[in-house]
């Protein structure tokens, strides 16, 4: 078990230390309370759009080649990344490199200039991102399937935002949202890897001692609404459609999500799972197909995901239709179970190898939850799973009125897939 410590200082900074005595590398990464679900439609995208500038400029180091070039000389791994729930930005070096890391590192997220230059120039690399993704079936089919599920609320809207809100964003927007968000109580700085216990917690508190802390701006919560089947279609001239077909489940603080995880490994995780042995193996009907589960602090959700044959989309559909309804009929045998449980476990012991896989665990569920568990405590809850429970998981979330379906490919009409969209 990993030996983790919590500290929490006078301006509300979380710090969570994670020392590997064996590890080559030590990763400093920090976390803040905003995602694209703290925003607002006049401003969405804003928070995946501050990510990014926060590595064009700092006070101390003026120009993004300035940070990067510092990083690049220690052969550090750096990087950022925005989600619905949180922001991070992190730095990877070898443990004799560990005060220049968390100097950038901090500086990037204490200092950042948001010279109208430099935002202007962003726009574009904002926008081009975006493209890519819409170019991605595979990916965009996946914002698809949020909007469908929740609409025109944050939880329903990309991450990276639309273009037109992205073309407008300014720096007076940047300042103001940084100053509702980027507050002591609600960042997290975690230290995994190889590193000086007795000093670490010093040298962070004096890095991040002019963080502000006053009155968090809350997100909106998300609200639930379903009442039948529901398919959104995008008409896309592809060689093979790309779907999306899910539930509506439960959040990350319901304790069930771990009886979900191992009902998506028997559905549709590796090659020996149901679907991957039916669609892809029994039907050739894909290349890929795979089911997973979402949880978030107030909203969850169950998928499965598929790129198929266009001639042959109707008939995956109500192939998976039919192993939902299945599950709800009989109980997983015990070996089933046991296979998925030792998977489940294996990936998560396997993503826990390295400084900034350990950093990422932890610190995810901490400023997500408040109350992180231990690889140790998840094991345990994962192998506590009856076959009964993943029964009764089934007969919950796989009803007609929770079903939804999104698809790109070559379809205009949705009749044809509202027809079977039902048990």
């Amino acid at each position: 078990m990993e030996k983790i410590k919590k500290t929490v200082l006078k301006n509300g900074l979380r710090i969570i230390t994670i020392p590997m005595i064996e590890s080559l590398t030590t990763t400093v990464l920090v976390l803040v309370e905003a995602g694209s679900k703290y925003e607002t439609k006049d401003i969405n995208g804003i928070s995946h759009f501050l990510e990014h500038m926060c590595f064009k400029g700092t006070k101390k180091r003026p120009q993004s080649i300035d940070i990067s070039s510092e990083l690049d000389n220690i052969g550090a791994q750096y990087n950022a990344f925005t989600s619905m729930e949180y922001t991070g930005y992190f730095a990877k070096a070898r443990p004799e490199h560990f005060d220049i890391i968390l100097d950038v590192v901090s500086d990037m997220y204490l200092n950042p200039t948001f010279k109208q230059k430099e935002i202007n120039k962003e726009r574009g690399v904002i926008i081009e991102e975006i493209n890519m993704y819409e170019d991605l079936p595979m990916r965009n089919v996946q914002d698809i399937f949020t909007n469908l599920l929740y609409g025109d609320q944050p939880a329903g809207w990309s991450i990276a935002g639309r273009k037109e809100v992205v073309k407008k964003i300014n720096r007076a927007d940047f300042i103001k949202y940084r100053n509702q968000h980027y507050l002591g109580q609600s960042s997290l700085v975690v230290v995994a890897g190889k590193f000086k216990e007795n000093e670490v917690i010093k040298k962070i508190e004096k890095a991040f001692n002019s963080i502000k802390s006053s009155l968090k701006t809350p997100k909106i919560k998300t609200v639930e609404s379903q009442k039948k089947p529901e398919v959104l279609l995008k008409y896309k001239k592809t060689d093979q459609a790309h779907l999306v077909l899910g539930v509506r489940a439960f959040d990350i603080f319901d304790s069930r999500r771990f009886a979900l995880d191992i009902l998506a490994v028997i559905l549709g995780q590796g090659f020996s799972s149901r679907l991957v042995q039916k669609i892809r193996e029994e039907m050739g009907a894909a290349y890929y197909i795979n089911a997973d589960s979402e949880f978030l602090t107030d909203h969850g959700f169950f998928t499965v995901s598929a790129g198929v044959d266009n001639n042959k989309i109707k008939k995956v559909i109500k192939a998976i239709l039919k192993e939902f309804k299945k599950i709800t009929k009989e109980l997983v045998k015990n070996k089933e179970l046991q296979r998925a449980k030792e998977q489940l476990i294996a990936k998560l012991a396997i993503g826990l190898e390295t400084s900034d896989q350990l950093a990422g665990f932890y610190g995810g569920q901490e400023i997500v939850t408040g109350e992180p568990l231990s690889s140790d405590e998840i094991i345990q809850k994962i192998r506590d799973v009856k076959n009964k429970e993943i029964k009764d998981i089934a007969l919950e979330i796989f009803k007609n009125n929770k079903l939804n379906l999104a698809v790109i490919g070559p379809f205009k009409e949705k009749k044809i897939f509202e027809k079977i969209l039902r048990f």
